[in-house]
């Protein structure tokens, strides 16, 4: 089971944050959730910069759910930097789309994504990547 995990959370449409939430919130495994609205938000919070900078101690997301299409700087961009960056590239990537073009799915695998969940999120497709890619299981209630 997770103990002090943080899952990111990058996601720009209030809607799809909310649904994500309630799915994250259904999952029996003891995580936060930082929500951040955009893809500078998402790189200032794994550096430590901007707001970030002056919270004492940013934690290091055990788990990254991704939105691909994201203001400011877009979810392949963020998804580059994390995957390029020795402290940050062991993190494991989820992106959250509602697109279904293969460009841009082998365009995220390239990249390094781990795996795909379709937008709006559904409780089991998380739970199964969530499971998937921590090594612990998770249940819905």
């Amino acid at each position: 089971m997770l103990v002090d995990a943080t899952i990111l959370l990058v996601e720009d449409n209030p809607d799809h944050a909310e649904l994500t939430l309630r799915a994250l919130r259904a999952l029996v495994l003891p995580v936060s959730v930082v929500w951040v609205k955009d893809g500078a938000d998402a790189l200032d919070y794994l550096y430590g910069r901007g707001t970030y900078a002056v919270v004492p101690a940013v934690r290091r997301p055990s788990l990254i759910l991704l939105d691909i299409k994201l203001p400011k700087v877009d979810g392949h961009e963020v998804l580059r930097r994390i995957k390029t960056d020795e402290a940050l590239r062991a993190i494991p990537v989820v992106m959250l789309t509602t697109s279904t073009r293969d460009d841009e799915v082998l365009e995220a695998y390239s990249a390094g994504a781990e795996a795909f969940v379709p937008k709006p999120v559904r409780v089991d497709d998380l739970v199964e990547q969530v499971a998937s890619l921590t090594g612990r299981g998770g249940t819905t209630p």
